[in-house]
């Protein structure tokens, strides 16, 4: 019979100054230990000690030069970490925070995230050091395709298909296939996100934020509520923050919030206008990570070096960065009335943070739950360049919704407790576990 504290001893003495993939293994394995002892067949099968090591990792150097002619060195990775339930999924990431220990936990995240879609995909993720800001589209076209030059011996349609993530977007999925283009000469769904006219899904860039407003939309309607006149509070103002305005809006809530490393707005009208959606785009692309121009251009308030969680609301989105919401935020959160958490970026909140909502009975929905609609349409995106046709706006949008929706049920089936609470980590966890788990023993290996 496993033991937490037992699983984790060994798993911080093979994984040393990794603290990020340990708080995710950890997290989930507090909600299945129990699982995996009522079913011997996970033991006999040591689905624990194979589902928390990646089936392998790729590690990387990648020389590009810089615009003044200076040879520059950054280190590239591919942690595929999971592919009992379909080819390799998950985003890449370029930023100079980029560690191993990082991408495995997100690694880690994405094998159940994607198991919770239903949809073939396994768990993977990678990345480098190289950070795009600042930096000439001429440097990073080199950068993409000296990464990819190594990358693209390690993916394919049917092997892995990396996406997007922090700091790659439209202009580095371009990059990085057609540098895979020149090298293989093949027209394959080998990356998601890519552009329309060469293999892209519609509602692609809006998808995370669209899904996890489904996910909260799902949420409230359980709870004999509604999105209808809800105050929200985003953090971060990139795609995700930038798709989830939209939705929110759409549903008839109000986004107050939205935030960047210098601080947040506060803006009381509501991030709701296409206007402003508009220059939430513009300030990521041009403006250096920075959102205090928005106030000044539309009169809102800017409030320097704080994040937004002090802001009374009716629901919370972390949406920026993994741990950006700590206890103290929680705590604040809860004392203004907060009713609903759902957490939009990987990890987004600090376990401390978590379990304050979920010992005040907070409706939490975690991160592998709710933020599953950009990897869902990435899904998407891969049956469409495997059927060599596109579905319209409104079709992928369906699809999305009703992923979600399901990804929500999945979350009450498992997390319901005695007393009606509904543990949605609990939940999303236990149900994305054993669909990994129970192929894994189906295929025997």
């Amino acid at each position: 019979m496993y033991t937490l504290d037992g699983i984790m001893q060994e798993l911080e003495r093979k994984n040393p100054a990794q603290p990020e993939f340990i708080q995710a293994v950890r997290e989930v394995l507090e909600s299945v230990i129990d699982t995996v002892n009522d079913n011997p067949v996970y033991e006999k099968y040591r689905i624990i000690e194979r589902m928390t090591e990646p089936d392998r990792i790729y590690t990387f150097r990648v020389d590009w030069e810089d615009d003044e002619g200076n040879l520059q060195v950054n280190r590239g990775y591919r942690v595929q970490f999971n592919n009992a339930l379909g080819p390799y999924k998950g985003g890449l990431r370029f930023h100079s925070s980029v560690t191993l220990g990082g991408l495995k936990f997100l690694g880690f995240e994405q094998t159940l995230k994607n198991s919770l879609t239903t949809l073939p995909m396994g768990g993977g993720k990678g990345g480098s050091d190289f950070n795009p800001r600042g930096k000439s589209d001429s440097e990073i076209l080199r950068f993409c395709r000296s990464f990819m030059t190594e990358l693209q011996k390690y993916v394919g349609p049917d092997t892995d298909v990396p996406a997007g993530d922090i700091g790659v977007g439209a202009r580095e999925i371009g990059f990085l296939y057609g540098q895979y283009k020149r090298i293989r000469g093949e027209n394959t769904g080998v990356l998601t996100g890519k552009g329309l006219g060469y293999g892209g899904s519609l509602v692609r860039p809006e998808a995370t934020g669209y899904g996890t407003m489904y996910f909260a939309q799902a949420m409230l309607e359980s709870h004999q509520d509604s999105l209808q006149g809800k105050r929200i509070s985003l953090s971060g103002f990139g795609n995700v923050a930038w798709g989830a305005a939209m939705k929110a809006t759409e549903l008839g809530a109000t986004v107050v919030t939205i935030s960047g490393p210098d601080g947040y707005i506060y803006d009381e009208e509501g991030v709701g206008t296409p206007e402003k959606w508009a220059y939430m785009q513009y300030l990521r692309s041009s403006n250096n990570d920075v959102v205090a121009p928005y106030a000044k251009r539309f009169g809102a308030k800017f409030i320097e070096g704080k994040k937004p969680w002090e802001v009374p609301v009716d629901l919370a989105f972390p949406c920026a960065i993994q741990n950006e919401l700590s206890l103290q935020d929680a705590e604040l959160l809860v004392a203004n009335g907060v009713k609903y958490i759902v957490e939009t970026s990987n990890m987004g909140c600090q376990a401390e943070a978590m379990n304050y909502f979920i010992s005040h009975r907070i409706p939490f929905a975690p991160g592998k739950a709710a933020n599953a609609g950009g990897v869902a349409v990435s899904g998407l995106e891969m049956s469409q360049n495997a059927m060599h046709l596109a579905w319209s706006a409104a079709e992928v949008d369906q699809r999305l919704k009703d992923i979600m929706i399901n990804i929500h049920h999945s979350c009450i089936t498992e997390g319901m407790e005695d007393d009606g609470y509904v543990n949605y980590a609990k939940g999303a966890n236990i149900a994305g576990f054993k669909k990994v788990a129970d192929t894994m023993v189906q295929l025997g290996y």
